[in-house]
């Protein structure tokens, strides 16, 4: 698919609707319950699971967090998935540190066991999150989503033939050095989305063209946008409409429930 700025007329939105979109993204803000399970080395992750009422079968989004993050970065945007069906389990990783209040458990017991917390560190977090999430559900549909550092780490798993469904990245980039990245992209044979602020599109357009299937999206928003998955934060206010109305597409096209 061909990258492609969307028209500016998509985003010309009544205040009122982005009023009424923050009211409901926040009503189900309290449909998760926290859990924990251990990372590949044994380490304690915490995570929030949301939609654990929602029948066998239900699709499992596995949302990972930006750096200096945690599970906090998802309390607005998980419930709006919750809402379209989705469950979704949000870990924090051992590379972050607080958002929006919530810390990040995992990472403040990994510096107290002097285990290292960089980036790639996080790669045996993400791996043992998303085998944890097919133990809690094999029926179910499994889902990558990354958020910039993660979205680099979320593509290098959708590589691996038979882990997921589908993939969304958000702000990717080759953080980790040289073309680690898009090395392997050519490998990534499930449906794909990228989008970012819309001055870092240039970071992934490589990576983007390299993806091995003609089932991916890159979405350069119509806005300046926000780094991560924080564009579709409700305090982005009618710039993240754009966004939501992308992921949406995406989902509904290539992921949506059988």
């Amino acid at each position: 698919m061909k990258i492609k700025p969307q028209g500016l007329a998509s985003c010309l939105l009544a205040v009122i609707v982005t009023i009424a979109l923050s009211i409901s993204w926040t009503a189900a803000a309290a449909s998760f319950e926290t859990i924990a399970y251990p990372s590949e080395d044994g380490l304690k992750i915490t995570a929030d699971l949301y939609g654990a009422q929602l029948k066998p079968g239900a699709p499992l989004i596995v949302a990972f967090h930006q750096a200096g993050s945690s599970r906090g970065e998802y309390r607005t945007i998980a419930p709006k998935l919750l809402a379209m069906g989705y469950r979704v389990l949000v870990p924090d990783q051992r590379s972050g540190r607080a958002y929006d209040g919530v810390s990040n458990e995992t990472a403040a017991r990994a510096k107290a066991a002097g285990k290292p917390t960089r980036y790639r560190n996080a790669m045996q977090d993400l791996v043992a999150s998303i085998a944890y999430a097919k133990k809690l559900d094999p029926q179910a549909k499994i889902i990558l989503w990354g958020s910039s550092y993660s979205a680099s780490l979320v593509l290098k798993l959708a590589a691996r033939p038979g882990l997921a469904a589908a993939v969304l990245s958000f702000s990717p980039g080759e953080y980790f050095g040289g073309s680690w990245v898009a090395d392997t992209a050519g490998r990534i044979k499930i449906p794909t989305f990228i989008t970012s602020a819309r001055g870092e599109a240039y970071r992934w357009k490589g990576i983007f063209n390299n993806i091995g299937t003609r089932q991916k999206t890159g979405f350069i928003p119509p806005v300046a946008g926000r780094h991560g998955s924080s564009a579709l934060h409700p305090s982005q206010g009618a710039e993240a409409i754009p966004y939501w109305r992308a992921v949406k597409a995406f989902l509904r096209n290539y992921a949506r429930r059988d």
